[in-house]
């Protein structure tokens, strides 16, 4: 039997308009709660990334005529059990309606929107998030090397609750920087990094199983002995496109010490110059410092969109299990070359810290769940892969891409740099059951520049300007890897080659086998290209049609 529930009923922000449904102190409450991606996740139309906002919390005097679902699907199902997943695929199929999959909805690319379409939500399947000492495969499948723990995830879980079991037994998973984030979707299948990555590789690499409802209503179990060719493309190859998985397996590995550390670079006028410079200066000895041990995330900009926030560059970095002083000496090279500036056109503040474990680390400097605002609508993005060679060959290119990626002080253009490759993300390249972007296996950062829009005259200005000149000149420096797909442009149109590389035929056949009539659609993911939406009238959304019609 299906349970669910019309979308129209879940739009949050209804209470803000006239009609039925308007109540002003719930669409205050909601006005307060917009940006909380924790409060999104609690309706099946909230996103943290939508890419049309049809139906906002605005001040009445300034309210748009109507509130609508825009790009939402119509109905849900709330599915509790996999049997239920398999029921809602079944009536999909039947009634040739649209179908989506839906975690948490933390997304960027649309994956989760669907207009007209029926979801399956699989937030409320929950079947607990159990510890294994020693892995043990629940078919008894013996062709895994791993002999360590393991944590079965069985549904709709965050990593917040995920952690919680882990760091109580002093134990590390790799698991995303924003707590947020749903574990067993898109975060995992799309190849999944953090602050662990380095040590211990992605999160779609430390799959050991899957339970999966395919588009047949069979319930699998994925691994190295069976559905083997389902269990590579899940473990990288994108979500939403294979099957719905609602279970998973993963390492956990014990913790160990955290040396940290946080930089600052501002600049003590308006030295945009300098403030790149030396932000050329920190990409070119990334490759060493990743190599010495050190992995996490920075952010930049020459004039900042983000509130309280100034131009500038900031990171936080961390390695696992090393000694404060050796961990000072890996950054000398960076801060003798950082020391020209520093009191003369720019200011550099270095702090250290030392943790006793990694929960206690993430906690206190990585854990931080994301506001809604930094995914506008109003927005475009694009990413891109750098390996060693393409960051230290010549400063002389690279300055110039960073010149580029920087805009001007107009654009509000936000840069993030994640350094989340490196290590076992290298040495990962030999599982033969990853199928990941193999441009992974090159990559030390993944940098991303994004910028919005407040009139919608000058969208198609920015997202050119996104893909094609600041997109394009990351392109230029590095021509031969490609784009993480979970934060990544939109609007590529190479998004097959940069998001999948030379995985892409053989996943497309993997999408053929298991769903031969391509009931599982998503935008930019694989078999996606066998349909297109016919874009309602002064919309960037519209029904799904077959190619070619």
């Amino acid at each position: 039997m299906l349970r669910g529930s019309s979308g129209f009923m879940q739009m949050f922000a209804i209470s803000c308009y006239p009609g039925t449904y308007q109540d002003n102190n719930e669409c205050a409450y909601v006005s307060s709660q917009w940006s909380n991606s924790t409060f999104q996740q609690l309706s099946p139309v909230g996103y943290f990334g939508p890419t049309e906002e049809s139906c906002l919390p605005i001040a009445m005097s300034h309210r748009p005529r109507t509130c609508t679902l825009g790009p939402a699907p119509v109905y849900t199902i709330n599915a509790t059990e996999p049997d239920e997943v398999a029921a809602g695929i079944k009536f999909a199929q039947e009634n040739h309606v649209r179908l989506v999959i839906r975690n948490t909805g933390h997304d960027m690319l649309g994956k989760s929107e669907g207009y007209g379409a029926l979801q399956i939500w699989i937030k409320y399947i929950r079947k607990g998030i159990s510890f294994q000492e020693i892995y043990n495969s629940s078919n008894g499948c013996t062709r895994s090397d791993w002999a360590g723990s393991a944590i079965v995830i069985a549904g709709g879980y965050i990593w917040q609750e995920v952690y919680k079991v882990a760091f109580e037994r002093n134990l590390t998973v790799v698991g995303g920087g924003d707590p947020t984030v749903g574990c067993i979707g898109g975060y995992t299948q799309g190849g999944g990094h953090s602050p662990a990555s380095h040590d211990y590789g992605l999160a779609a690499d430390q799959v050991l199983e899957a339970q999966i409802v395919l588009a047949n209503g069979e319930i699998a179990t994925a691994n190295s002995c069976q559905f083997s060719d389902l269990y590579f493309a899940i473990r990288g190859g994108g979500a939403g496109t294979y099957g719905v998985v609602t279970s998973m397996t993963v390492k956990v590995y014990p913790s160990k010490p955290v040396v940290a550390q946080s930089l600052a670079i501002t600049p003590l006028a308006n030295d945009t110059d300098s403030l790149l410079d030396a932000i050329t200066d920190v990409y070119q000895q990334y490759p060493n410092i990743m190599d010495a041990g050190f992995s996490g995330y920075g952010s930049w900009s020459i004039n900042s969109p983000m509130a309280n926030q100034t131009a500038g560059y900031m990171h936080v970095v961390a390695a696992m299990n090393k000694s404060l002083v050796q961990c000072q000496k890996d950054f000398d090279p960076l801060f003798q070359t950082l020391q020209k500036y520093n009191g003369s056109s720019l200011r550099i503040l270095v702090v250290w810290y030392e943790f006793k474990t990694y929960g206690a680390y993430f906690q206190a400097m990585s854990g931080v769940s994301q506001s809604i605002g930094a995914a506008s609508p109003n927005s475009a993005m694009t990413s891109r892969m750098f390996g060693k060679v393409a960051l230290t060959t010549s400063r002389t290119s690279l300055r110039h891409m960073i010149g580029t990626i920087a805009g001007n002080s107009e654009e509000f253009t936000f840069n993030t740099v994640e350094l989340v490759g490196g290590g076992k993300v290298l040495t990962d390249a030999s599982d033969k059951y990853s199928s990941v972007n193999p441009a992974w296996r090159s990559t030390y950062i993944v940098s991303i520049v994004a910028r919005s829009w407040t009139n919608h005259s000058s969208a198609e200005t920015v997202k050119d300007d996104i893909t094609n000149i600041k997109g394009g000149a990351m392109r230029a420096l590095e021509p031969l890897l490609g784009s993480y797909m979970n934060e990544a442009d939109r609007n590529d149109p190479l998004w097959a080659t940069n998001f999948y590389g030379t995985n892409y035929v053989l996943l497309t056949l993997i999408k053929a086998k298991y769903d031969p009539r391509s009931i599982f659609y998503c935008p930019t993911c694989v078999g996606s290209s066998s349909w297109f939406q016919r874009h309602l009238g002064g919309a960037a959304y519209g029904p799904l049609c077959p190619t070619g019609l």
